[in-house]
């Protein structure tokens, strides 16, 4: 209990920095100095959107390979190489082509091998990223290599990212997010921004821009196009019939030497147009390619659709231009953006999207704050009037750990999203596990006969342990939730890991220090630990209640066949209904659409009903949603990504069309491909999660211990998906994520009661250990219950008042905090005697005789 004066000052200084870092947050980020870091709130908070695009990685290889074949064709032929067949092979990724003489196969594999792009390797050397190889018979291909292929997939990627970020830095949204997520996929966070309609359609167009000349010799009639030539229509216009242009596949000036491009309008006929620039090389090759050819068509292609095909009148050498089209002012201003952006590598689509409303944000933010305070006022309150003084000393270093865990969170700049919040409301529980743990041991040695300061170091330090073992579960269940996790459900995993790391520290030195101060001021010759207190004061110092008495001799091992047997048949009953009838999935896991929508009035729910049923995108549900005015609509998951995104559009226009004025308060739209992914990955997270715990566990303690750990964690894992099927709970990704928090929360109560079984082992050498195993567990009974009362306490206002959101998070938490704390003594305990009665306590039942004759025993809860 003694502090150095460098110690204090050490942990003071902890604390006041943990305030000044948190001090911004309560001010304009426009007015803060440059270093000073905040936390952004989440799209789920304030509003906005997000959007996870896809990076087409076909249409990279398949541009790969047709380059590939076009530069091929030119050189084959100046070097009079006899050749057929050449063609590129996307789905072989290889392009191919047979060499009519044998003799000329070395020339037309080295002019293959001269096409090859070199990929730095380490070490300063490059590689091909094709390679040439041919066949008896006269065929030679040429293959893009893996490296190759990881190359042109990774540059795609990066070019797309900072073309998407001009694009969205082009329509004035501010603070959005633009980052890499996985091999081929980019994440975008549109703060602010309801309806993501307009930017959908600016990063899903290439906007890929090239100059051809048109083969006016080609029958445009043909079923398919002759060698070198493609057949591409021309762009639509009103009143007329699509035009079939036969345009050559050499690109004679590429969109990528654009410098500007804006849109004005042309001075003699008024209609929109853009206007374009060239750079130098751009420049020269236009001159070039016009002057060759005055009188000829010179088509302007726009992702492989023909926007004008004009004739060359003259050699156009000022390096500017004009096209022109079926524009009108916001056609004409977008594609002047997607140019001066530049194009795209590859087609962008998007495989999932959640958007937010600011009124839903608002109502979340209030909802959160809520949880949060009325949590904080019932966990402040057990704990001051369980513990008394030493309670309330606990309440004021969980103030401190959740300014530390604000102060972390702004040194990070993370996103604080709404199941952010339910961590924090969270860690108001689990941040007093240690304190109750402190609490507890200092009462039972002061009980014991030790003196005051004494009883206080022993206390802290015989419970240090195993708030280090507790503590490590909970990290482990959040580090697999945080790999295999997902957007808002990482942040929540964030929040917990910081606020459980931060509680061992300020239950551990910072409330040692409190109590500490305390002693040397008041010299006190008893401890407020025992309900005796006398006047106002007194009383507030000491406890003013126990959940159980202190001294306890409940016979629990009586009951562990039974316990056992109703564990089984519930597990059992569980895993049939995991099955039959099934769980509800969420769209995060069964992919799909989910709408909620306002109307200006009471919803017609017939017409809606109606009219988005016939727009065939398969079984719709629609049904009311809190209030008269707001209705939920749901549909299936769509055969591709793309159709996904056409649903979501056919609904907006749908429900305009029968609630005019009406406004899409959310959308969550989750394609194929991304809720295979989230499903896997949550079951992964859940499955290593529980093997990390046996090991550390194993590690930890005896194999028994471990042994009993993990098939507990199973059960409880099994009744909690029971729970959520009897309850019709959605199964997605926050519900993961509470199920993991259970997971974690059960091995931190198992091992409490586990450490003190293994100290009882060592204590009383010859008590049997069924007597044993009912001791351990009558002497952490106050601690166990104390903890399941934090959680409980602050668990309950999430699911009163967190909103639709976090209530099924809520709900399987609470019913997995009693599942929990009861499978520690009915499930666990027995596990660990039955495994346990010839390798913990040797000679088992024979030992029985020597216990009771007094030999060795000692009193159940000492």
């Amino acid at each position: 209990m003694f502090f150095a004066r460098w110690k204090t000052l050490s942990i003071l200084a902890v604390c006041l920095f943990g305030v000044l870092l948190c001090t911004p947050n309560l001010f304009p980020k426009a007015s803060l100095p440059s270093w000073a870091r905040q936390f952004s709130l989440g799209l789920d908070l304030r509003g906005g959107s997000y959007l996870l695009l896809e990076v087409d990685m076909d249409a990279v290889v398949k541009e790969r390979l047709e380059s590939l074949a076009d530069a091929s064709r030119t050189r084959l032929r100046q070097a009079n190489v006899g050749y057929v067949n050449l063609a590129a092979e996307p789905a072989n990724r290889r392009v191919s082509l047979r060499v009519r003489d044998m003799a000329q196969v070395p020339a037309a594999m080295a002019q293959l091998r001269e096409q090859a792009n070199q990929i730095p390797t380490s070490m300063g050397a490059t590689t091909p990223d094709i390679e040439v190889a041919s066949t008896p018979d006269g065929v030679v291909t040429a293959t893009l290599t893996e490296v190759g292929l990881r190359a042109k997939a990774t540059a795609a990627v990066e070019q797309s990212i900072e073309i998407v970020r001009r694009r969205i830095d082009e329509t004035g949204v501010s603070e959005a997010l633009i980052a890499r997520q996985g091999q081929a996929r980019i994440l975008v966070q549109l703060p602010g921004v309801e309806d993501p309609n307009r930017i959908k359609e600016l990063l899903g167009k290439t906007a890929r821009m090239t100059f051809h000349l048109l083969d006016e010799t080609a029958n445009v009639a043909a079923a398919t196009p002759p060698p070198g030539v493609m057949f591409l229509m021309g762009e639509a216009r009103p009143g007329q019939p699509e035009t079939r242009y036969a345009v050559r596949r050499r690109v004679e000036v590429d969109g990528a030497n654009l410098t500007d491009a804006r849109a004005g309008q042309d001075n003699r006929t008024g209609e929109w147009v853009v206007n374009f620039t060239f750079d130098s090389i751009g420049t020269r090759r236009f001159a070039d390619v016009t002057r060759a050819n005055v009188g000829r068509p010179f088509a302007i292609v726009l992702d492989d659709k023909v926007i004008t095909a004009p004739n060359i009148r003259e050699a156009i050498t000022g390096g500017r231009g004009q096209i022109s089209g079926n524009f009108d002012a916001r056609g004409a201003n977008e594609l002047s953006v997607l140019l001066r952006a530049g194009a795209l590598p590859a087609p962008l689509t998007v495989v999932e999207e959640r958007t937010v409303g600011p009124e839903l944000g608002a109502d979340a933010i209030r909802a959160g704050i809520l949880a949060l305070a009325l949590g904080a006022v019932f966990v402040f309150l057990y704990m001051g009037l369980a513990y008394g003084l030493f309670g309330w000393l606990a309440d004021i270093a969980l103030l401190v750990n959740i300014i530390l865990l604000l102060a972390a969170l702004s040194v990070l700049e993370a996103t604080l999203t709404l199941p952010g919040i339910a961590g924090i409301v969270l860690t108001l529980g689990t941040a007093l596990d240690a304190n109750i743990l402190i609490n507890e041991r200092i009462r039972e040695e002061y009980k014991n006969g030790r003196p005051p300061l004494s009883a206080l170091e022993a206390g802290f330090t015989k419970a240090s342990g195993t708030i280090m073992d507790s503590n490590l579960t909970n990290l482990i269940a959040m580090a697999c939730l945080y790999a295999f996790g997902s957007g808002p459900v990482k942040g929540f995993a964030v929040t917990v890991a910081i606020g459980t790391i931060v509680q061992m520290w300020t239950a551990t030195t910072l409330v040692r220090l409190m109590v500490s101060w305390w002693y040397r001021t008041t010299r006190p010759k008893t401890l407020p630990v025992i309900e005796d207190g006398r006047g106002f004061w007194g009383r507030m110092a000491r406890p003013l209640f126990r959940i159980i008495p202190d001294v306890t001799r409940i016979p629990f091992m009586k009951g562990a066949r039974v316990g056992l047997l109703v564990s089984a048949v519930l597990s059992t009953a569980s895993l049939i209904g995991a099955f039959y009838p099934g769980l509800e999935k969420g769209i995060d896991f069964k992919g799909g659409i989910v709408m909620e929508v306002r109307t200006p009035g009471p919803a017609d729910l017939a017409a809606l009903r109606s009219k988005v049923s016939g727009l065939g995108l398969g079984d719709v549900g629609l049904q009311a949603f809190g209030d008269a005015e707001t209705v939920l609509v749901r549909l299936p998951v769509q055969a591709d990504e793309g159709g996904t995104q056409q649903a979501v559009n056919a609904v907006r226009a749908g429900v305009e069309q029968v609630a005019p004025g009406a406004r899409i308060l959310r959308v969550e739209a989750v394609g194929n491909r991304v809720s295979d992914e989230l499903f896997l990955g949550g079951m992964i997270a859940l499955a290593i999660s529980m093997l990390a715990m046996l090991v550390y566990i194993w590690f930890r303690f005896e194999w028994q211990f471990a042994i009993a750990a993990i098939i507990t964690l199973i059960l409880d894992t099994t009744k909690t998906v029971g729970f959520m099927v009897l309850f019709n709970v959605e199964f997605n990704l926050t519900t993961v994520a509470a199920i993991l928090t259970v997971i974690g929360f059960s091995a931190n109560d198992k091992v409490v009661v586990f450490d003190r079984m293994r100290e009882n082992l060592r204590k009383y050498k010859t008590m049997p250990l069924r007597q044993l195993v009912d001791q351990s567990i009558n002497e952490t009974l106050n601690r166990s219950l104390g903890t399941s009362m934090t959680l409980l306490l602050s668990a309950l206002p999430l699911a009163l008042f967190g909103g639709d959101t976090l209530s099924g998070f809520a709900w399987v938490m609470l019913f997995g905090i009693v599942v929990s704390a009861s499978s520690s003594v009915f499930i666990a305990a027995p596990i660990v005697l039955y495994t346990g009665q010839h390798s913990l306590r040797r000679g088992g039942p024979e030992a029985a005789p020597a216990a009771a004759g007094g030999k060795g025993r000692a009193p159940a809860g000492v």
